[in-house]
């Protein structure tokens, strides 16, 4: 079922040095590509990178919170043409947790890497940093990098006592049920 899905899915940041086959890699390529996008536009694009070498360069995107990447055997970064919908951003954001959701169903590991809105050092954005490592044409705008291969850390389910049910209202905002 979807909700255990979802109750298993975890932020893996640690991998087995074992490539990810293709069989699985086409499965989260078709799995981001049914990807629902307002309207219908499909705004996004993907980068599939399995080349160690541009692994290590992507995970020096931004100072913190990239650097795991390094000792991931597969990236796909998350991309979307800006002047073709003006909900690029959700329409991105909605294909990398279904690239997540899809990994965790074949048994991988995923962790998103956000690159929007990101500081590569002083002088560079994020966003400008990969784009130019991958040869991005102007326009195509980077949300994302998802880091993903075999889990090498066991991360149990959140238990369902400690989701913030407290967040929740009822037919208005502040009821509680």
């Amino acid at each position: 079922m979807f909700i255990d899905l979802i109750r298993k899915r975890r932020s893996i940041r640690q991998y087995q040095a074992r490539p990810v086959e293709k069989e699985k890699v086409d499965l989260l390529i078709e799995a981001a590509l049914r990807a629902m996008s307002s309207r219908g536009l499909q705004p996004w694009e993907f980068i599939v990178v399995t080349d160690p070498d541009m692994i290590a360069r992507l995970a020096k995107a931004k100072p913190h919170g990239s650097a795991f990447l390094k000792n991931a055997p597969l990236a796909i970064v998350v991309c979307a043409h800006m002047a073709k919908t003006d909900v690029w951003v959700e329409d991105a954001s909605i294909a990398t947790a279904i690239v997540h959701l899809a990994a965790a169903d074949i048994g991988l590991g995923s962790c998103w890497i956000q690159i929007r809105l990101r500081d590569h050092d002083a002088s560079k954005r994020s966003t400008d940093y990969v784009a130019e490592l991958l040869g991005m044409p102007q326009g195509l705008a980077v949300e994302a990098i998802v880091a993903v291969g075999y889990p090498s850390e066991d991360k149990q389910p959140h238990p369902a006592d400690s989701l913030p049910y407290e967040k929740i209202s009822y037919e208005r905002y502040g009821r509680k049920a």
